[in-house]
């Protein structure tokens, strides 16, 4: 049997489902986790980790909201000092170095950031910038983190910024800053590895469980297999946007954040991400991010949306149109749709405030817990995810103590740890310690080591990897959150035949 076959502690397939769903019928549980989100999948790994019995419920599947569609960074809040949130930018600078340097150091890695100075820059950005990047690398060094992991912010030439980005416009340029922050190799699966951790304390994880009704101590829920009731005694609802279809007694604003993907070679190939303010609004900023692997990541838009959205499946045009045009402001070649390969848009949901816009509401989580006993939590960010399953787990009268600020995730290792050398790089970055055991999966099918098309970098190993060990239940699963396949048009029509292909065989 080949070392990729073999079940272990974590693994969340198909089968496992089964099982977890039959017993949360059947027994009483200490916790019942609603949402299958970042927030979601963390209150389950804090309540395995403090020992109780803890079983999560999720509508469709891990990462299906929000969670999947932020702009993949771990960040220490420098937006949030410039609108004077001190308490949201040190949550966040402390959450930060935790991830990077012990929970998962495998998912993540230092990104530069270029901040050019032109001729035409406002002089104050020029003069604020560098007091909020000096005040944020005096919150990354009392957060404990190690400035190996987060390098110093100083001053470059404008030789030194062309030679990390020789895209930008020269005319004019004077210099740039420079800074660094945490860069997720994907956000969603973070969500999966927080999750298959949980499992492999203890927590049963159900996708495809549709919670109709939830009390203090009982949860209702659908699934393709009828209905069941699973007893508990304490809910935690973390369904994100849709919390209001839970607990009418929350209330949320509602922030569409869009992105579009570039080709790097419209950017000219950067080094580093590009920040630029957005003209007029103090601490705000349009960004292009390279990833290892892939476009660019740009945005990011924050606009109000009233009700209840359906799920996006590309930006709308005009929110691309605005990157573009605040983007194009800092590179020499003017940007277009014609360099767009993709996009994708998500909603925060924001703990209300009818006196705000929602670029300026607190990105402050809240725990609120109902007059039944049921546990709601709203609002936070990806970045801060853990220290929210903690508050959240603290609210109940449960026995037990938070253990997750030290405890490293499925895959991680140090950063310097050494894997076999013939390990494709990017099983390395997507599943750290893990690699060895996907790339194994290759072993009686050689082919699976290769793209599952040209031009793509998804390997045939992922796919397998994902169905028998990460939870991905359909095709869907694969393409949208466990490979990102879906977000470039392009990629996932040239991919759709392989990775089906794959999936049938390795159900």
């Amino acid at each position: 049997m080949s070392p990729g076959d073999l079940n272990a502690p974590g693994d969340l397939n198909a089968d496992q489902r089964r099982r977890d769903l039959d017993a949360l019928a059947r027994e009483v549980t200490d916790v019942i986790v609603v949402g299958g989100g970042i927030t979601g999948a963390g209150i389950a790994l804090d309540a395995a980790t403090r020992g109780l019995s803890v079983g999560l419920v999720e509508a469709e599947d891990l990462a299906f909201g929000t969670s999947r569609w932020s702009s993949r960074l771990a960040h220490g809040g420098l937006r949030y000092l410039a609108h004077g949130d001190v308490g949201v930018a040190w949550e966040s600078a402390v959450e930060r170095g935790r991830l990077m340097e012990t929970i998962a150091p495998h998912l993540i890695r230092p990104l530069p950031h270029v901040m050019p100075f032109s001729t035409n820059t406002a002089r104050r950005d020029r003069l604020l910038v560098p007091i909020g990047l000096r005040a944020a690398d005096l919150m990354r060094s009392a957060a404990g983190t190690s400035r190996h992991t987060l390098g110093r912010p100083r001053h470059l030439t404008a030789q030194q910024a062309l030679d990390l980005v020789p895209g930008l416009a020269t005319d004019g340029l004077r210099g740039a800053s420079l800074h660094w922050d945490g860069q997720l190799v994907d956000d969603a699966r973070l969500v999966v590895a927080v999750a298959r951790t949980a499992a492999a304390y203890g927590a049963r994880i159900v996708t495809g469980a549709r919670a109709e009704d939830v009390s203090g101590t009982e949860v209702t829920v659908r699934t393709t297999e009828g209905t069941a009731r699973l007893s508990t005694r304490q809910v935690i609802v973390a369904a994100g946007i849709w919390t209001g279809q839970l607990d009418a007694e929350t209330t949320l604003m509602l922030s569409r954040g869009s992105h579009v993907l570039l080709d790097p070679a419209s950017l000219g190939h950067p080094r580093a991400a590009v920040t630029v303010p957005v003209p007029g609004e103090l601490g705000r900023y349009v960004f292009a991010l390279p990833t290892a692997d892939g476009p660019v990541i740009a945005g990011i838009t924050d606009v109000a949306v009233p009700g209840q959205p359906a799920t996006l499946d590309a930006a709308p045009a005009d929110d691309v149109a605005w990157i573009l045009d605040h983007l194009s402001r800092a590179f020499a070649r003017g940007l277009s749709v014609e360099d767009v390969i993709g996009s994708y848009a998500g909603f925060r949901p924001l703990v209300a405030d009818a006196e705000a816009s929602t670029a300026d509401i607190s990105r402050r989580h809240r725990v609120t817990r109902r007059a039944d006993g049921v546990i709601t939590v709203t609002g936070g960010k990806l970045t801060t995810y853990r220290r929210m399953a903690q508050d959240a787990l603290d609210a109940t009268d449960l026995p037990g103590r938070c253990r997750t600020a030290s405890l490293p995730l499925l895959g991680a290792q140090p950063r310097r740890t050494s894997l076999p050398a013939d390990l494709p790089a990017r099983l390395t970055r997507r599943y750290g310690s893990e690699a060895a055991r996907v790339a194994a999966y290759a072993e009686r099918e050689p082919v699976l080591l290769e793209p599952v098309a040209p031009g793509v970098a998804v390997l045939g190993v992922e796919v397998v990897h994902a169905v028998r060990c990460e939870g991905a239940t359909t095709l869907s699963d694969v393409m949208e959150r466990r490979t990102r396949l879906s977000t470039v048009p392009a990629h996932a029509a040239a991919a759709r035949a392989r990775v089906e292909e794959i999936v049938e065989a390795h159900q």
